[in-house]
């Protein structure tokens, strides 16, 4: 069954059905076009969140690379980012195999379909004239027989009239033989030109409309290339496939690769410090004041009137801990937050003030916040200053730092050396045969890499000394950290007034210590306090309100009003006293407790 045969009367059916085919083949391609953007903003975007949370850093600088999780994180944004690879992939090969090539078979096949219905219309407009001319001639003829019978009837009437003339009566008869033979060859034209026709009509529903009816094979084979861009869609898909699988396999791999106990150890091994634990705190005693007699054993006051502070097993010399910033001792306070009126001086007690050195110690160490050694390093510092041999980390990273410049500059010398050794051969080989090289254009080269040589070596025995002393200084303080928890713990540092046993054994023990230096008794007492106070900040970190009034009478503090609104210039290091800064201008040290801070 073909159009030609079983449609020859559907001509504009055929018509219609043929342009719904090509539209039909432009829709797919719009929409192939489509999912190709769709494909590809979706992989810029998954590309923009991929770049959004990898690191910024590079690996070897960033500590957080080292883990396992980090490392399962890092390697599953890959994935995500192959993946999206494979999808602009996707939308590649359906841009180029199905956009342009069924774009291209589109317009070829609406230059064949327009040349078939235009032969069709030119001969069917043939046809249509042929016919035109063929009722022309029918009209003519029928006309022609017409007015012959009328001209014979006239003719036999003016015959049969007596009262008519013989020249009237010929005239009639003329006139009626013309018309007759004009009838005559209005028939022969109208018979040829009918046999024209049909001979016309036959030859184009028979010969020229299967021929233009053609179009049949142009729509199977406009549908045939239709079903295989529709095949294209899924196997672009499916070229995909098997990387896409591997990118989720990659995935799970990450996932599963996490390691909770290798993380722990790497996090050990990062942080690390090598610091020894810190000793056991000392006992203090506050039960009930005690009046001990001045002597070289006990805590007393020297000549100059200034209280000897130097307790039991304490070799170190002690400053006074507001010695860069002028600070002032903290005031006691009450249990209800209150001041408490004090009778100690913001200076040393006097020797006529009548109170004990140990009760002056005690205010003291009331109101100083305790300090653990150890965690010294967990405080950031903003005026670190970092050094070549890296003295400013703990001992442990400090070691592990060496310990990778070392192995740097051993992998820097080594890759001289061998550039030394190839320049060398290459200048036995120019010196041999003259025309491959100048020997004396790799001299430049040679001295310059004997100089990194010299250059590195002398740098590898400075690491590898220092790497020496860290290790030392690391097995010291985990020596130092085992003999401390070995020994059972000191005893108190004061004992009660009615124990005459511990009290004796206490100034047997303060008697055989050495008398104190002379440097050690003019100098002020808690030197470890001096490093913890840094440069002052330029503008406020924060503000406060001050909850209780404080005057302050001693160097370096500033009084407030209870109530008062300030601005907060300095944390508080641990030393129960924060820098701030008074609307009207001013800026000094109060007391911590007594205000109520918020931080920027």
């Amino acid at each position: 069954m073909d159009w030609g045969t079983e449609l020859w009367d559907q001509f504009e059916v055929l018509e219609r059905h043929t342009q719904w085919g090509l539209d039909l083949l432009d829709r797919y391609v719009k929409f192939v076009k489509e999912r190709t953007e769709v494909e590809q903003a979706y992989a810029k975007q998954l590309r923009s969140l991929v770049k959004k949370y990898l690191p910024k850093r590079p690996a070897k600088d960033d500590p957080e690379s080292k883990f396992s999780q980090q490392q399962s994180f890092v390697q599953i944004l890959q994935e995500v980012n192959d993946f999206a690879g494979q999808r602009e992939l996707v939308a590649e090969n359906l841009s180029v195999r199905v956009c342009l090539e069924l774009t291209k078979y589109s317009q070829e096949m609406k230059q064949e379909r327009k040349m078939h219905f235009q032969e069709g219309r030119r001969a069917q407009q043939q046809l249509e004239n042929g016919f035109k001319q063929l009722e022309n001639s029918k009209r003519k003829f029928e006309r022609d027989c017409r007015e012959a019978e009328k001209a014979a009837q006239t003719a036999e009437r003016l015959d049969q009239d007596i009262n008519a003339t013989k020249a009237d009566v010929e005239k009639a008869k003329q006139q009626a033989h013309l018309r007759s033979h004009m009838a005559e060859e209005s028939k022969n034209e109208y018979a040829a030109q009918l046999q024209r026709f049909n001979r016309d009509q036959a030859h184009f529903y028979f010969s020229q409309m299967p021929q233009i009816f053609d179009l049949q094979d142009m729509d199977e084979r406009r549908a045939t290339r239709l079903g295989a861009g529709y095949g294209l869609l899924s196997e672009a898909e499916l070229e995909v496939v098997p990387i896409i699988a591997k990118c989720l396999e990659g995935m799970k791999v990450a996932a599963n690769a996490v390691d909770p106990k290798n993380d722990s150890h790497v996090l050990i091994e990062l942080h690390k410090s090598g610091f020894a634990r810190p000793g056991d705190v000392e006992f203090e005693d506050f039960s009930q004041p005690m009046n001990r007699a001045p002597s070289d054993s006990s805590l007393g006051t020297p000549s100059d009137g200034r209280p000897e502070l130097r307790g039991p097993g304490r070799s170190r010399t002690k400053r006074w801990p507001f010695g860069k910033k002028n600070k002032p001792r903290p005031p006691p306070l009450s249990p209800l937050g209150g001041p408490v009126p004090s009778a100690l001086p913001n200076g040393p007690p006097s020797p006529r003030s009548g109170r004990d050195p140990l009760a002056i110690l005690s205010e003291i160490s009331k109101s100083v916040k305790p300090r653990l050694a150890s965690f010294r390093s967990l405080r950031g510092s903003r005026g670190t200053v970092v050094t070549e041999d890296f003295s400013h980390l703990p001992p442990e990273q400090q070691r592990k730092r060496l310990q990778q410049q070392l192995e740097e500059r051993s992998r820097e010398l080594q890759k001289e050396v061998d550039q030394r050794e190839a320049l060398k051969k290459m200048k036995d080989v120019y010196e041999k045969t003259p025309q491959m090289g100048d020997p004396a254009s790799l001299e430049p080269q040679i001295a310059e890499t004997l100089s990194n040589i010299e250059r590195l070596k002398l740098e590898v025995q400075k690491y590898e000394a220092w790497l020496a002393e860290a290790e030392s200084r690391v097995l010291s303080n985990r020596g130092d950290s085992l003999s401390r928890h070995a020994r059972p713990p000191d005893p108190p540092a004061s004992a009660p007034p009615d124990s005459s046993s511990n009290s004796a054994s206490q100034d047997t023990k303060e008697s055989s210590e050495e008398p104190p230096s002379e440097e050690s008794q003019d100098t002020p007492i808690y030197t470890e306090f001096d490093e913890d106070f840094e440069e002052e900040p330029t503008s406020p970190i924060g503000h406060c309100v001050a909850i209780y009034h404080f005057e302050g009478s001693s160097e370096g503090t500033i009084s407030m009003a209870e109530g008062e609104d300030l601005s907060l210039m300095e944390e508080d290091k641990g030393d129960g006293w924060t820098r701030v800064r008074r609307k009207e201008g001013g800026e000094g040290y109060v007391p911590t407790s007594y205000l109520r801070v918020t931080l920027n």
